[in-house]
């Protein structure tokens, strides 16, 4: 996978392997909150409530999984803002067809690339 890995701790009583899991963790969790800020645009939480927090994290995930439900394509910026667009408007669903179809095509371009 790739050379030595040195990583910096003052938890001296743990095996290495306990202090690398923690740090696989972490970076997992640090993707999760680049989609949650990025991919969703969630960069400011609407309630420091316990309550409020868990409601706003549910709406975001929901609206991912039915973005990815209804085009079948991986929930993008792009494309969460033109579901955005749509929805308030500003465009119409020929338009927003159109880019889910532009998205497809990428995809399927970047599938036979991959293979």
């Amino acid at each position: 996978m790739g050379g030595p890995l040195s990583l910096v701790t003052n938890l001296l009583s743990l095996p290495a392997e306990v202090i690398a899991q923690g740090y696989r963790f972490r970076w997992t969790i640090e993707l999760f909150f680049r989609w949650y800020k990025q991919i969703l645009g969630m960069r400011h939480l609407i309630s420091t409530k316990e309550n409020g927090i868990t409601m706003q994290l549910y709406a975001a995930l929901i609206a991912s999984l039915l973005i990815v439900l209804w085009t079948g394509l991986k929930a993008n910026k792009r494309t969460w803002e033109m579901v955005q667009f749509y929805l308030m408007g500003w465009a119409t669903l020929d338009e927003l067809e159109a880019h889910i179809a532009k998205q497809k095509q990428r995809q399927e371009q970047s599938a036979k690339k991959s293979s």
